[in-house]
């Protein structure tokens, strides 16, 4: 199965550093227009969402600040561009493995809550044109992460069925969404980052450069057994599904 595997990245929070500037920067939209918003309650909305849910959340809540998406989006994406014009906010371990795998002729695709625009600008900035053409944006599917929606989707684009898939992602949303799925799930821990419950995820790693396939194929041999034979085989399932 290893060949066949296709790859999906998730991109804020997973490729680039992107979703606490997000929070800043929503946060700020919002006190301009007199919303007296806390940090960390800008934090539980935005954290994994598409632009499309946060939008209807606000509009929701706040229905006088912005009139519609469009109008938010020009606001928060001025300061996030402020913010980020002098600091590179991609992930190191994470561009390491994408550019392995890219090297390495797998297929490979972004799917993101962003918009297509954001996703086309890291590709270029990264490179990978040539690379990556399939990738879906909130403007191609209706409901977001936790939906699988998203990533059945990249699936489709890439002509690849979404059990041979394996999906990085960061975020509650995204894990709960790739098996959803039906698709592997490999997520990211980041302890600096608003907390999230990442436990169905089949692999847990502290940096994506440590990814193997070998841990895959090793877990989808231990799922294969619906009642593990003895109870050291659940102990060493645990200790591939998270890595310190």
């Amino acid at each position: 199965m290893a060949q066949n595997r296709a790859f999906i990245f998730d991109m804020d929070g997973t490729l680039i550093d992107s979703e606490r500037v997000w929070i800043e920067a929503i946060h700020d939209a919002l006190r301009a227009r007199g919303v007296p918003v806390a940090f960390a309650e800008v934090e539980r909305l935005e954290y994994g969402r598409s632009w499309q849910d946060i939008y209807t959340d606000v509009k929701a809540r706040w229905p006088d600040a912005y009139a519609d998406r469009q109008a938010m989006e020009a606001v928060t994406e001025k300061r996030y561009n402020e913010i980020t014009a002098a600091r590179d906010i991609r992930i190191p371990g994470s561009i390491a493995l994408l550019r392995r795998l890219v090297d390495a002729g797998r297929v490979v695709t972004i799917v993101s809550g962003s918009t297509r625009r954001r996703i086309n600008e890291f590709i270029e900035q990264s490179g990978l044109q040539d690379a990556i053409g399939h990738f879906v944006g909130c403007e191609d599917y209706h409901r977001g992460k936790p939906a699988p929606d998203c990533f059945l989707l990249g699936a489709e684009r890439l002509g690849v069925e979404p059990a041979r898939c394996v999906v990085f992602e960061d975020a509650t949303a995204g894990v709960r969404a790739a098996k959803a799925a039906g698709m592997f799930c490999v997520a990211l821990r980041r302890p600096e980052c608003p907390p999230q419950v990442l436990k169905d995820a089949d692999l847990i790693l502290p940096d994506l450069s440590l990814f193997a396939e070998e841990q895959l194929d090793l877990l989808s041999e231990l799922q294969s057994q619906t009642e593990p034979a003895c109870q050291c085989c659940q102990s060493r399932h645990q200790q591939i599904q998270e890595r310190p």
